[in-house]
């Protein structure tokens, strides 16, 4: 659209996703189940799995963009279509799976056999090898055999059946020209964006979400929207285009092989002429994996701790700065990561690799579960809140975008899983698998000593604590304390709070809104809370402040990574519209849970107890508001004040302190360690 002149020099667009007259084999029923199984997507044409009761029609690639897909398709260039029509019929069945496992010869080969053994072993049920395809590589094999054959004028194609029909890329719904809020290309436009006609097919109801009662049949399973919906029609809206619809049968009878291209695929996968040259081992001569630990041996310890985070931007800050206060005062024994947070659960890499950079490889790290208490199984009513990027959850690219710059530790998230822990089968490699955070709450709380209790600091949903709370019954007993960064207290001022993403929740802050039932079990429990509320985090939330107090501190390797990511959040909150919340710092003011752990007897600080309730009633307009109710029997402690430009000096040498430091600053340090021989092989 911005550039129309290029179109000229794209030949041909091969592109997989829609579905013209599919239907979807999966979330069928087996023949001789009870009448209580709902059959889900059996049938559709799409196969949006989260959202079929709302838009049967849809597949996800062209359903993330629409417009986006309805420009391509209308952009006169010729275009092969490999959509669901054709992908369905190329299940990855289990005589190619066994295939598969018997040619490895390759780098390529062993790396997608392992990713595609992973996925099979941790499938929910025992339909994988009927509900998992080869979507994307048969697309790669239709469009290689395609540009060959057309090169050579022998047309058609080896792998699929081809077929042309007229379509078009539904973008909105009837009734047209009808603007309730939902269009971002009509609704709030005098005049509407890119020139688009007033009442023409871009101009209807656009699927607003997931979960859209627009799109809700009552009585029905199926609903009525298409956005995204790759529809077969006639008259001018249509483009022909040249779709596939069926994957080719093997033309060797006898092979084990049903489809040609499973065949090509491994044929390909084990060719020796391009396969990679080294791996890792092979590309550092002296690679060795390290495990660092310190000895705390003849050390007081200070308040064991366990620090509960969503792994947002300022949630790694806020783990730095606690694995830089002196163990004689924080004993850090354990970390939980929410999944229905800012990012998504394999950011825990990065959690690996800021403990090896510390030092503190010792430190279990527990996964806590991706849904909210009392959600679905896809948990996606509150957690759908959190802004999109490119690749997942925004967070997620931003961290992952960063990542290389720290040193990588040996510990990595896994799926490997057995029946014993909860997997619907066992996978390879069991014993690597993934600690649970209740795994970790029971590891940490069989080596207290008698006298002791656990402080816990929680930087993002409640929802791991809730779930210990509500399935350890002497959990309360040895807790001492919980910080709670969160919250947001109604009060006179009539300040609203920060969940930008549903603006008709004025008050809620994300990390309660994100599971208003795990704060309420939290919150109105008799424990001894200190809640650390928006108010007070609004007032460390300066990055001009922070970022100009960290360019004065001494540089330490963390320091220099804290800086780093700061400065990159406050560069992309000035240059790109998806940071725009960054504006108010809405991260900066999670790390004063963990300078108010570390400092607070040394921070100029008021508290102040307040009786308060959380709304919590599957509402989310109001979902995670906390009220003063007078009412109640729960007291909290809320962090009122403090001493503002203290904290921005105290942050800023806590990090820049060179006690404490890093063992081992960057990958840049690692990879020249891996590069050279080690004087020695003694592990620091």
């Amino acid at each position: 659209m911005t550039y129309p002149h290029l179109k000229g020099n794209v030949k041909h667009i091969y592109t997989m996703g829609g579905g013209v007259r599919s239907k979807n084999p999966t979330g069928c029923c087996p023949k001789d189940v009870t009448t209580a199984c709902t059959p889900q997507q059996c049938g559709d044409i799409g196969n949006l799995f989260s959202s079929y009761s709302t838009n049967p029609y849809a597949e996800f690639n062209i359903f993330g963009d629409p417009f986006a897909a309805y420009q391509v398709f209308h952009s006169g260039i010729p275009i092969t279509l490999v959509p669901l029509d054709a992908t369905n019929t190329i299940p990855v069945n289990e005589e190619f799976f066994y295939a598969f496992q018997q040619h490895q010869s390759t780098f390529e080969a062993e790396y997608c056999f392992k990713s595609l053994k992973m996925a099979r072993d941790t499938w929910s049920d025992d339909q994988f090898h009927a509900s998992y395809f080869m979507w994307d590589s048969f697309t790669s094999g239709v469009a290689i055999s395609g540009m060959r054959n057309d090169k050579d004028c022998l047309h058609g194609n080896d792998f699929a059946e081809l077929e042309y029909m007229n379509i078009t890329v539904i973008t909105s719904n009837e009734p047209y020209g009808i603007y309730d809020g939902s269009n971002p290309l009509f609704d709030g436009h005098a005049v509407p964006k890119f020139g688009l006609k007033k009442g023409g097919v871009h101009s209807g109801h656009v699927q607003t979400g997931i979960v859209d009662s627009f799109c809700i049949i009552e009585g029905s399973r199926k609903g009525r929207c298409e956005d995204g919906y790759t529809k077969e029609i006639s008259g001018l809206e249509a483009v022909r285009v040249r779709v596939a619809t069926k994957a080719k049968s093997n033309v060797d009878k006898n092979s084990r092989l049903d489809r040609e291209f499973f065949k090509s695929f491994l044929e390909v996968l084990t060719l020796r002429d391009n396969t990679g040259r080294f791996d890792i081992t092979a590309q550092f001569p002296f690679y060795r994996e390290v495990l660092y630990k310190p000895n705390f041996v003849n050390k007081s310890r200070g308040k064991v701790t366990i620090f509960d985070m969503d792994m947002s931007a300022g949630d790694f800050v806020s783990l730095i700065y606690l694995l830089k206060a002196p163990v004689e005062e924080i004993d850090l024994k354990g970390i939980f990561v929410s999944g229905n947070g800012w990012a998504n659960a394999a950011t825990i890499d990065i959690v690996y690799d800021i403990l090896h950079m510390m030092g503190r490889d010792d430190i279990p790290v527990g996964r806590g579960t991706s849904t909210a208490l009392g959600t679905g199984i896809l948990g996606c009513k509150y957690v759908s809140a959190i802004p999109q990027g490119s690749g997942g959850l925004l967070d997620s690219d931003t961290l992952y975008g960063l990542a290389r710059s720290l040193p990588r530790s040996p510990r990595r998230y896994t799926a490997e899983n057995s029946v014993e822990h909860g997997a619907p089968r066992n996978t390879g490699n069991p014993e690597l698998r993934q600690p649970l955070a209740f795994e970790v709450w029971q590891s940490v709380k069989k080596q207290l000593d008698p006298s002791e209790k656990i402080t816990i600091l929680t930087n993002g949903p409640l929802t791991n604590l809730a779930n210990i709370v509500l399935s350890d019954r002497n959990a309360s007993s040895v807790i001492k304390s919980v910080y709670v960064v969160g919250g947001h207290i109604r009060d006179e001022n009539d300040s609203n709070g920060n969940v930008f993403t549903v603006p008709s929740n004025r008050y809620a802050e994300f990390n309660l809104f994100l599971d208003p039932l795990a704060a309420k079990v939290v919150l109105e429990s008799t424990m001894d809370i200190t809640l650390i509320p928006l108010s007070s985090q609004r007032k460390a939330s300066s990055f001009q402040t922070l970022l100009e107090s960290l360019e004065y501190a001494e540089n330490t390797p963390e320091s220099s990574f804290v800086l780093h990511l700061l400065s990159l959040l406050h560069d992309l909150q000035q240059k790109h519209r998806l940071y725009h919340h960054m504006v108010k710092g809405i991260f900066l003011g999670e790390l004063l849970g963990a300078v108010y752990l570390v400092e607070g007897s040394n921070m100029e600080h008021s508290l102040l107890l307040k009786p308060i309730s959380i709304i919590a009633d599957n509402t989310t307009s109001t979902d995670g508001q906390v009220v003063v109710n007078e009412q109640s029997a729960n007291l909290v402690k809320v962090l009122e004040d403090f001493d503002s430009d203290e904290y921005y000096s105290r942050v800023a040498n806590h990090l820049g302190n060179m006690e404490r430091s890093a063992v081992i600053g960057s990958f840049t340090e690692q990879r020249a360690s891996w590069s050279r021989q080690p004087d020695n092989l003694r592990v620091r």
